[in-house]
């Protein structure tokens, strides 16, 4: 069971409306939705304070949780990959559905001859590991370069800035793994 679904679920039981529920627990009341639409988890402390309001313990609350998290993911390669395309010559293409589930976020980047990926800033806590499968990469973290090749690697704390620059003859592409998801 989905954390949203149990929400929904006991909230129905205690017959309390979302308003009530936010008045109740502090925890606002288009937080409550996205919660029970599984569009986002919320913090621990929001959950202990539903928890609170709604008279069920915090163990009560997780028990069950678990068990239907563990999903296998399919995308097979003539399957269109959802896609975000930036104006330097680049593209990111996601490589796995339902981000909000998983612990961590699969992407292809591909960036095209003299192109770059956009700056990011991932929130403190992020992680990021970057292989190049094809072409050379800049990789500017925070105030130092690294150069990438074919079959380099680079893990690092993805909220330090950092863009990656193709320094290449040909197009550039990497896989990217983000933990946990940036949504």
């Amino acid at each position: 069971m989905r954390i949203g679904k149990k929400l929904k679920a006991i909230r129905k039981e205690r017959k309390m409306a979302l308003k009530e529920l936010a008045e109740k627990s502090g925890v606002q009341i288009a937080t409550l939705s996205r919660m029970e639409h599984d569009i986002m988890t919320g913090t621990l402390q929001s959950h202990i304070n539903i928890c609170k309001a709604l008279g069920v313990s915090l163990a009560d609350f997780y028990r069950d949780v678990e068990d239907e998290h563990k999903t296998v993911s399919l995308i097979k390669q003539r399957q269109k990959h959802p896609s975000f395309v930036h104006p330097k010559k680049s593209t990111i293409e996601m490589l796995t559905t339902k981000v909000t589930e998983k612990k961590m976020m699969p992407l292809l980047i591909k960036i095209r001859k003299g192109g770059q990926t956009h700056k990011e800033e991932n929130k403190p806590g992020t992680e990021k590991f970057i292989y190049v499968l094809e072409g050379k990469i800049l990789a500017k973290i925070g105030k130092e370069e690294y150069k990438l090749s074919k079959g380099d690697s680079i893990y690092f704390d993805a909220s330090l800035p950092h863009v990656f620059h193709n320094i290449g003859k040909a197009d550039s592409r990497a896989l990217s793994i983000l933990a946990p998801p940036a949504v």
